[in-house]
């Protein structure tokens, strides 16, 4: 094994590094090699298709970007048709992120991906802010998150990875839960609440009115939140929220990730993903480090 490569749940990665689930997809195709990355991670995909929210539904702010997109996406058999066969050309592991309105939509739904090859992965969104009905509804309550993994864990053998939110009372006691129940992995943080105002016409910027926030300004939220739910687990977090540059990643990394991925970033920078996996191959050489020494090395 290099210093750099991993392993998250099921799957070896050659390197640490994905992207963000709605931050990345297909059109990078012909843009890098995209089986550079260690994993890659599709948008949501639902049972069935979603036309999304109305716009307007992105806002850019002075420090991250606020969304309302609302998950659209051509639903799973689309997806199978169309897309699937596409990743599937890409030389990395395929993690799939799903959402749905209930625990038995959920299970259907990868029961329905499991009959399809090429999926390594999925990622539960249980933790969107934009969507009513399901997403972040699922993540508030630990005993909800207990099934629906528990659930989940009966319906795939495949490497489950729990989406948290950080708006939320203790996402710790919700990292427990999901862990207790089978998960493999956790992903943190998702966006925040937020908003924007028009000054000049009184109304709010978004269509939805409160949307997703992300980009450099909740680093240090997802930092700790990162942090703390290191400390409370024993399963690999994929850490995100504000990662745009080789020492926001390796602060995530030494916090206890084991993995991260790039989201808001990659429209400022479509190759930050790359410059951010040979900065920690070169942090780890420089340093005569191999990497999972690196995991959780904070010093307190």
């Amino acid at each position: 094994m290099s210093k750099c490569e991993i392993t998250f749940g099921k799957m070896k990665w050659r390197n640490p590094v994905t992207v963000a689930s709605g931050t990345f997809g297909l059109e990078y195709v012909g843009l890098f090699d995209l089986s550079l990355l260690g994993a890659l991670t599709t948008k949501t995909i639902t049972p069935e298709p979603k036309a999304g929210n109305e716009p307007q539904r992105i806002v850019e702010t002075k420090a991250g970007l606020l969304n309302s997109i609302g998950l659209q996406n051509p639903g799973v058999e689309e997806f199978i048709k169309t897309d699937l066969p596409e990743y599937r050309k890409i030389d990395t592991n395929l993690i799939v992120s799903v959402s749905a309105s209930s625990i038995n939509e959920f299970a259907k739904l990868v029961k329905r991906l499991d009959t399809q090859p090429g999926i390594d992965a999925y990622e539960i969104n249980i933790s969107c802010p934009n969507v009513e009905n399901e997403g972040i509804a699922f993540g508030t309550d630990p005993e909800i998150v207990f099934d629906l993994t528990k659930k989940l864990r009966e319906a795939t053998d495949k490497t489950l990875i729990i989406k948290l939110s950080p708006n939320v009372t203790s996402i710790t006691d919700i990292a427990r839960r999901a862990e207790n129940a089978g998960a493999d992995g956790l992903a943190l943080i998702n966006t925040l609440y937020g908003m924007a105002v028009d000054v000049e016409t009184g109304k709010p910027k978004l269509h939805n009115i409160i949307g997703g926030y992300s980009g450099p300004a909740i680093k240090p939220i997802a930092l700790q939140n990162v942090y703390k739910v290191a400390q409370a687990v024993k399963i690999p977090i994929l850490a995100m929220g504000g990662i745009s540059s080789i020492n926001d990643a390796l602060e995530f990394i030494i916090a206890g990730a084991t993995a991260v991925a790039i989201g808001t970033y990659n429209f400022v920078n479509p190759l930050g993903t790359i410059e951010v996996i040979e900065g920690i191959q070169e942090y780890c050489s420089n340093n005569n480090i191999e990497y999972k020494k690196l995991i959780g090395s904070i010093q307190t």
